[in-house]
């Protein structure tokens, strides 16, 4: 059996139905042949700039990268095309949430140095002040907005781009080549994920190390109803979902919007005849009950709803069984780090809370010196062999902790706690790290607080996660201010978002008269749940 690389895999399909539905992204409707063509030429014309691999994954550290970065800020329009043609390219693309601050994106820019970027012309003049960043000698637009928005100075339209690259290069990408995932995960601030492109593909979308390319062409059959990706493919969990999609052969339907509108996202899962749809947690979840209890919409061809990225409270589980009979409800969990874990299946009448793990999951027990059996009620951390990430892109310190060797194989440790159930399934029991997930993003608060206690007003300030039906997770601050100064919820959130982007910002200000810390000095935040619980019993 051999190893695939990724684009490798799209050209195979194209070969063999280059006219089949690849993608549909509001007006734009790419074929597989189309976007195999797309992708080899933004890939020579990368090339053609000296753009590639520089130094080969065997003379490197796991900490680090030999290729060329490109940051995508982009939406999900053409995201799958740009990521494949610079896997294409040898070059590594990363994701950028547009969701940051200029200032936060700036931070992420600086840690990953891209020499390229490739932005959708609509968000140029959100980033214009932090774009290009001073590593960067190439910069692409690519064309997105109907109000007539112009490209920044200096860069390249896409469409140009394309016409340049049409003489092939002779690249030949390698299964060991990079693809970044970057995450602000279980620590801290955000970090790039490095994973060879081989393992990710087999990991996290449904992949395999095909024997041959008559394998891959078997495996298409006839055209299936279409993948309804409505998370943006920026976040890991909705790039993995559509390429699982797309690389089987499946055409897939790319949310075309960046702010969810569950009436849209139900009249576009009609219009296509959607068979699977995918999304994030309490956050899609809430408003799509919503709204299929107010509207009429025929999805009788949906067989399957899937989330991942942020729990899905019950409620809204049972609700959309209740609404859809017909479908299975497939919670999938997973990381960055770890790709896809586990999935748990439910239908109506038959709920599942636990998760049939994939191979390689794994439970190490607290104190990492062995891996737990089924039934056993130790509470461990949730790990995964095998097939893992190479480490975190310049971070030897962190590739380490999160990457250990354990009973003599390498494990990633996801800071999940979970136990093995007498069947083998996995039960989750929540985060053992300061990360608050809420609607899909994650956000470490110790970042909250520390511009919470930049504020004039503000003495001291903690920042917890609190059960929230509509987010999952929603953020609660707790202030103490200085004698004699005065401090608000509307001027709070607005200090926040002013530096943060807005999903980091507290949803509630709690003020107390001083913020409790331990004998050692480090923050009581078992007191800071709990007083944030309290207060929400009270409303």
């Amino acid at each position: 059996m051999a190893e695939w690389t990724i684009g490798a895999v799209l050209d195979a399909i194209a070969d063999k139905a280059p006219d089949r539905l690849m993608t549909v992204c509001g007006a734009r409707r790419s074929t597989f042949g189309e976007s195999a063509d797309r992708t080899r030429r933004l890939a020579n014309y990368l090339a053609d700039q000296g753009f590639g691999a520089h130094r080969e994954r065997v003379d490197l550290k796991n900490w680090e990268c030999g290729q060329d970065r490109v940051a995508l800020i982009m939406h999900n329009d053409l995201y799958p095309d740009m990521v494949i043609g610079c896997l294409k390219a040898r070059t590594v693309p990363v994701n950028v949430n547009y969701n940051y601050t200029p200032r936060e994106v700036a931070e992420v820019l600086d840690y990953l140095k891209p020499r390229a970027v490739i932005y959708h012309r609509s968000f140029g003049a959100k980033f214009a002040d932090v774009l290009p960043p001073a590593t960067a000698d190439l910069m692409i637009s690519v064309d997105d907005d109907d109000d007539g928005s112009d490209s920044l100075p200096g860069s390249i339209d896409l469409e140009e781009v394309l016409v340049q690259g049409d003489t092939d290069r002779g690249i030949a990408a390698n299964p060991d080549d990079v693809m970044m995932v970057c995450t602000g995960g279980t620590t801290g601030r955000p970090k790039g994920v490095m994973w060879r492109q081989s393992d990710t593909y087999v990991v996290s979308m449904n992949g395999a190390d095909h024997a041959s390319v008559e394998e891959i062409h078997a495996k298409l059959g006839p055209v299936g109803a279409a993948w309804f990706a409505v998370s943006p493919l920026m976040h890991a969990a909705g790039m993995w979902t559509a390429f699982a999609g797309l690389l089987n052969g499946l055409p897939v339907v790319l949310y075309d919007r960046t702010r969810f509108d569950p009436r849209a996202v139900l009249e576009t899962a009609e219009r296509e005849k959607v068979g699977m749809m995918t999304m994030v947690g309490d956050a899609y979840a809430a408003p799509l009950v919503e709204e299929l209890r107010r509207g009429s919409y025929d999805l009788s061809s949906m067989f399957a709803i899937g989330t991942g990225g942020a729990a899905t409270n019950p409620k809204h589980q049972r609700a959309l069984l209740d609404l859809l009979p017909q479908i299975i409800l497939i919670n999938g969990y997973g990381s960055s780090e770890t790709g896809n874990v586990g999935f748990g299946r439910s239908q109506r009448g038959d709920e599942k809370d636990t998760f049939e793990l994939r191979e390689g999951a794994l439970v190490l027990s607290e104190d990492y010196s062995r891996f737990l059996r089924p039934g056993e009620d130790e509470v461990g951390f949730v790990a995964r062999s095998g097939r893992i990430p190479l480490g975190y892109f310049d971070d030897e310190a962190a590739t380490r902790t999160t990457f250990p060797v354990v009973g003599g194989q390498r494990v990633v440790i996801s800071g999940d706690r979970g136990s093995l159930a007498q069947d083998g399934t996995l039960r989750l029991f929540g985060r053992d790290s300061l990360v608050v997930n809420t609607g899909g993003e994650k956000v470490f608060v110790e970042e909250v607080e520390e511009v919470l206690r930049a504020h004039p007003a503000v003495a001291d300030a903690l920042v917890v996660g609190r059960p929230s039906e509509r987010w999952g997770e929603e953020l609660v601050a707790l202030v103490a201010v200085h004698d004699g100064a005065q401090a608000a919820h509307d001027p709070l959130h607005a200090h926040c978002t002013s530096q943060l982007a807005r999903f980091k910002a507290p949803k509630e200000f709690i003020f107390v008269e001083a913020v409790r810390r331990l004998g050692n000095g480090k923050p009581d935040y078992r007191w800071a749940k709990s007083a944030a619980a309290q207060e929400a019993s009270l409303t």
